[in-house]
């Protein structure tokens, strides 16, 4: 069940970047130009998620459980370290270059060849992470394993 929740919601969320264009890197980069022609666009895309998954968000939490499980959980809070601002800036000089984040990339992905080749190399990339940080641990280097961090048990956070 879990599953096609997640298949219904991926694909509608698809839908919803199709729909409002920002699959377009031309949109996404115009939104970035604050100082030339500026597209508001992605803003008004913006706040209407909001305004649509608001109402859920505060439902969930008057309810005091989730619909499929059987607590609210996340992952433990981590510090801002090199890794993380390091990350965030590749992100966004990425996102300014291409005008592609993670998933308009891989949404565009089925009609265009720069975003096939963006998410390609996004995936290689992330494989490559993977194994570097396999290897690293392996080798008995001072590196924890991201998945450590992200699937570590949640203490005492309720909503």
């Amino acid at each position: 069940m879990k599953f096609l929740i997640g298949l219904f919601t991926g694909g509608l969320f698809g839908l919803g970047l199709v729909v409002s264009d920002m699959v377009n890197p031309a949109r996404v980069l115009g939104f970035l130009d604050v100082f030339g022609n500026w597209d508001p666009s992605l803003a008004f895309v913006m706040l209407g998620a909001i305004a649509a998954h608001a109402p859920f968000i505060f439902g969930l939490r008057r309810r005091g459980k989730p619909l499929l499980a059987t607590q609210f959980s996340r992952p433990p809070r981590a510090p801002v370290d090199s890794r993380l601002v390091l990350g965030a800036a590749l992100f966004g000089v990425g996102w300014g270059i291409a005008g592609y984040c993670p998933g308009p990339a891989l949404v565009a992905s089925t009609r265009s060849g720069s975003a096939g080749i963006l998410a390609l190399s996004m995936l290689v990339g992330m494989w490559l992470h993977d194994w570097l940080v396999e290897r690293a641990t392996s080798n008995g280097l001072r590196m924890r394993k991201p998945t450590q961090v992200a699937h570590a048990p949640a203490q005492g956070v309720h909503e």
